[in-house]
């Protein structure tokens, strides 16, 4: 028999992950995560959580850990904007959802994914995004196509009796950011070296509260529901202002212009190839950058309560967070 307080997370070591396993313990619920190693991470060494061992990628190790659960909250991902490793995203976002919404689907638990607004693609700056928008065009980077085809699964889970719900959240920013992700580009803007801006727009959300709209919607949403969980549409270089001045360091002077873009894009690439690694900056994460980010989280305002919080108190927490963790 399932235990109603009992929720498994995978993904428990990343922003949002970990967001969500230190609310439900604060809301005295009981906790199980999936690790690969049985020796927790720094994220969980602390918290009152059961671990599972096991690999996202393994069919048989989630089986096991979404056995006697009543729900399970599927966070983990690989999450990277890049070109390369295409088989990793592939073994992680799409092979991995599909090994959780089979398991959610035997045991009869729900399920609650989280995917992106990211898969959205191509927006508008005039017109807000909402959850009936259909995908649009926009770079073939593997995390999107790979995102869009778990989303694509858990459809086909749904239409074979899962109990599912998908969330999309936008650009978090929060505390517990342990990898860190997100909170790479905060860091970066802090050490002061940002002297340039990408062009673009992204939507900034709150992992707190997209943390505790995905429980409301685990509670109370309906089965095969979904919701946006986006933010303040910003361009970067008002949301890196934004930090150097939380941080009293010197600000982006400017936005980088198409051609330098352009060539420190493929200039990455290039390095990726060379050596094997691919850096961070590079002509996927150019392309992505500059798309326009615009969502409507009406939905879930209405029907979760899904409030947004500053963006000054999310950067400050964040800030605070790396500072007082020895992130600098």
């Amino acid at each position: 028999m399932n235990d109603p307080k009992v929720t498994l997370v995978t993904g428990a070591t990343g922003l949002l992950g970990n967001n969500i396993v230190r609310l439900l313990l604060s809301r005295g619920e009981r906790v199980r995560v999936l690790v690969r190693d049985k020796s927790l991470h720094p994220a969980l060494a602390d918290l009152d959580v059961k671990a599972s061992a096991g690999d996202i990628r393994d069919r048989e190790s989630v089986r096991l850990a979404c056995r006697g659960v009543n729900t399970v909250v599927h966070c983990a991902a690989f999450v990277r904007i890049g070109w390369s490793q295409r088989e990793v995203y592939d073994a992680v976002n799409v092979q991995g959802t599909r090994h959780v919404a089979e398991a959610c689907r035997e045991a009869g638990v729900r399920m609650v994914h989280i995917s992106t607004t990211d898969v959205f693609g191509r927006c508008s700056l005039r017109e807000r995004t909402n959850e009936e928008t259909p995908y649009a065009g926009g770079p073939a980077v593997p995390y999107v196509v790979t995102k869009r085809q778990a989303e694509e699964i858990v459809t086909s889970e749904i239409a074979q009796g899962l109990d599912a719900v998908t969330v999309n959240p936008g650009f978090m920013l929060s505390p517990w950011d342990w990898k860190p992700s997100s909170g790479k580009l905060l860091l970066a803007t802090a050490r002061g070296s940002m002297i340039l801006a990408p062009r673009g727009w992204l939507s900034l959300c709150d992992a707190r509260d997209v943390a505790a709209a995905i429980l409301t919607a685990r509670d109370q949403a309906n089965a095969s529901e979904r919701y946006i969980l986006a933010g303040r549409t910003m361009q970067w270089i008002e949301l890196m202002r934004l930090i150097a001045d939380t941080c009293h360091v010197r600000r982006p002077l400017w936005r980088a212009g198409p051609m330098q873009l352009k060539v420190g894009g493929w200039g990455g690439d290039v390095i990726g190839r060379v050596t094997g690694r691919e850096p961070d900056f590079n002509s996927a994460a150019v392309a992505m950058a500059g798309l326009p980010k615009n969502y409507s989280s009406d939905r879930a305002s209405a029907q979760l309560g899904y409030q947004i919080r500053p963006a000054a108190e999310t950067v400050r927490d964040a800030w605070d967070w790396f500072r007082t963790h020895g992130y600098r």
